[in-house]
């Protein structure tokens, strides 16, 4: 195994315990995201879990031409800024394309590679070009081991910030399952694994017009990877998911993630203790 590498995101560091990124799928609004990310921020200091603010400020990838896509790159940008600076919490969100990697970069902590862009060395080689942390989605259509190949695209250009999320695999039409051997084999090319415990439950395309999802195993899901030894969880959160615009049915709802952050944080404790 390479060497772990630490990942310095703002005053937080991925790959030194328990790192939470969270918030909702798409940015609906300003207060909305600053309302959530001061939740967020408030229930990670007192269980004590580093916490790193996520909201997309374009869904690209949706089923359909109808779906909700959020207010686009200039418009998210500015309220994932206002998050940063009201709260006071690095933020996250995806990128589609190199023309947006330049103004993402001004105002973002972490990029994002979205899994099914993954292999698009392009947009990558860009995203690592900035000198930012850079996020991979592992694609649903591939194995851990394969991530190795991206890995190498973002160290090539002497970008060493990088980490990866494991999102589940295909299984079937619209069917995704976790293999939790996926987080140790990750972590074998020396940068940390993060575990994606509510796109994970996502069913693809699952209701026709839009994916669906069983946010039931959320939580079951997320206690497993952290007892794999994860860096750290990824969750989409809303006070009303089933009133959400997009992701709603694999999204965790605000007022359970206390109750589950206390949970992975004594799980965490415990397979933290030495031989």
């Amino acid at each position: 195994m390479s060497e772990m590498r630490k990942v310095p995101v703002g005053d937080v560091t991925i790959g030194k315990g328990l790192v939470l990124i969270a918030g909702p799928c798409v940015i609906e609004n300003e207060s909305f995201c600053v309302e959530i990310a001061g939740a967020l921020k408030s229930i990670t200091e007192e269980v004590g879990i580093a916490f790193i603010f996520k909201a997309s400020y374009d869904k690209a990838n949706r089923s359909s031409i109808s779906s909700f896509r959020g207010p686009g790159l200039d418009a998210g940008l500015k309220i994932l800024e206002k998050v940063r600076g009201e709260v006071g919490v690095p933020v996250l969100s995806d990128i589609h394309c190199r023309e947006e990697v330049d103004s993402a970069a001004s105002v973002l902590d972490v990029l994002q590679i979205p899994a099914f862009l993954c292999r698009q060395t392009d947009l990558v080689l860009a995203a690592a070009g900035t000198g930012k942390p850079v996020n991979i989605k592992k694609g649903q259509f591939m194995a851990p081991w394969d991530i190795g190949n991206i890995i190498e695209k973002v160290r090539s250009v002497g970008n060493d910030n990088v980490f990866v999320t494991e999102r589940g695999t295909c299984f079937g039409y619209n069917n995704l399952v976790v293999d939790m051997r996926s987080l140790p084999q990750m972590r074998e090319f020396g940068c940390p694994v993060v575990f994606d415990a509510t796109h994970s439950v996502q069913l693809p395309g699952g209701m026709g017009h839009a994916s669906g999802g069983q946010r039931e195993f959320v939580m079951p899901l997320g206690r497993a990877a952290v007892a794999a030894g994860c860096d750290g969880l990824f969750i989409e959160v809303h006070r009303k998911p089933e009133e959400a615009p997009c992701d709603g049915p694999n999204m965790l709802s605000l007022d359970k993630v206390k109750g589950f952050l206390k949970q992975v944080k004594a799980i965490e404790e415990i397979v933290a203790i030495p031989d």
